[in-house]
């Protein structure tokens, strides 16, 4: 069993990382504290000419074939300076492939080259609504037919990106007499689609710089041929589709985590207490040690998952284990993080506070932790049945 990374993937990685310390590490701040927008879109465009919007899509459609593995690592290397750019590329990467697996020839050759150019500085995944978060198949947003268009009608919360996304991927219920989830279908949206009206930003605790709000419907006319894959197949679509997005957040969270740390430890190295630095005392050597393990375990995780996703075979269980160990992971590394900074960890001068807010989310959003453990038990005794 080889866990070298290949040159590609190597190269990949050493990439964003040069392009989030160059870019998404001295904006972070700023975004945290509701500045820098229009930086924020500099830096999503300039993601998008280095091929970061479309890593699993197929070079025909001007993605760059790097695989889930790439995509992982990618957005990895990219939380690790700045979690509120990196959720932007995850989602919009993820509607990418929704486009790329279900989606009609058309739908792949209009919207996949502009999802990986830059010319929709993001991608948004419309799918929770008030009544129907973790429970999808809830949902009440409805979408009927009216001679050669669909017309849809509801809203939707907690959407990634809404304010700058150029294209909406939209779940509705097309068929209410039938059994909960089996009457809804995926759509194709336009985000100058007249109807759509986006809501306020939501206030957040964290990944503050990253735009969330709720996105309104209102005799929102579209073409029939915006239907994603077949009519009333879209609950299966929202499924399965997520469960690849759950490795996309595995790995911020991870990033998150190791960020964390590696202030930690260079705290430790320099910081000194009792006339001795922090890095000589074992009670603080035991704790890095637990979160260190705890990261690279979720490391290999999410990998594991990527590596399955690429090989075609199944992934939903192990991409939900990936996301919630890493999650939580990064949780216990950013609170073990500041607890060694003591009362300078909890300033803004140093990142710790923003690196403990900004993981909070990864154990919501994409599944709670959970429903990771229902997915996760659901599967093994499937296995075992």
């Amino acid at each position: 069993m080889d866990f070298r990374l290949s040159d590609d993937h190597t190269m990949i990685a050493d990439a964003a990382a040069r392009l989030a310390d160059d870019k998404l590490r001295p904006l972070a701040e700023t975004l945290d504290e509701g500045g820098g927008r229009a930086e924020l879109l500099e830096n999503l465009n300039l993601l998008a000419q280095n091929g970061f919007m479309g890593l699993n899509i197929r070079g025909e459609y001007g993605g760059t074939e790097a695989g889930t593995v790439g995509f992982a690592l990618a957005v990895n290397a990219l939380a690790r300076a700045c979690a509120s750019t990196a959720v932007t590329v995850s989602v919009s990467n993820m509607v990418a492939e929704v486009i790329q697996a279900v989606g009609s020839p058309d739908h792949r050759a209009t919207y996949l080259p502009r999802l990986c150019d830059g010319t929709y500085p993001a991608g948004a995944f419309c799918l929770t609504e008030t009544g129907a978060g973790s429970d999808p198949a809830g949902m009440r947003m409805a979408a009927r037919m009216d001679g050669n268009e669909w017309v849809l009608n509801g809203s939707k919360l907690y959407i990634t990106s809404a304010e700058y996304a150029g294209l909406f991927v939209v779940w509705a219920v097309t068929d209410p007499d039938a059994g909960k989830g089996r009457g809804i279908s995926c759509f194709l949206v336009e985000a100058d689609t007249p109807g759509i009206v986006i809501g306020k930003a939501e206030r957040k605790m964290g990944q503050t710089g990253s735009a969330t709000n709720e996105v309104h419907f209102q005799d929102c006319r579209i073409p029939a041929s915006a239907v994603v894959g077949e009519v009333h197949d879209g609950f299966r679509i929202a499924v399965s589709e997520l469960a690849g997005g759950r490795i996309g957040i595995g790995a911020l969270a991870l990033g998150i985590g190791q960020a964390a740390m590696q202030a930690a430890r260079d705290y430790m190295l320099e910081r000194e207490q009792f006339g001795r630095k922090l890095a000589d005392m074992q009670g603080l050597q035991w704790m890095l040690a637990d979160r260190e393990t705890d990261l690279e375990a979720a490391r290999l995780l999410v990998l594991q998952a990527a590596w399955l996703k690429d090989k075609g075979q199944p992934f939903s269980r192990a991409a939900s284990m990936a996301k919630l160990f890493a999650s939580e992971a990064a949780q216990r590394a950013t609170y073990t993080a500041l607890q060694i900074h003591g009362g300078a960890g909890y300033v803004k001068d140093y990142p710790l506070e923003r690196y403990a807010r900004d993981a909070r989310i990864t154990t919501i959003y994409e599944g709670t932790s959970e429903i990771q453990r229902l997915i996760i038990a659901r599967e093994t005794l499937k296995a075992v049945a």
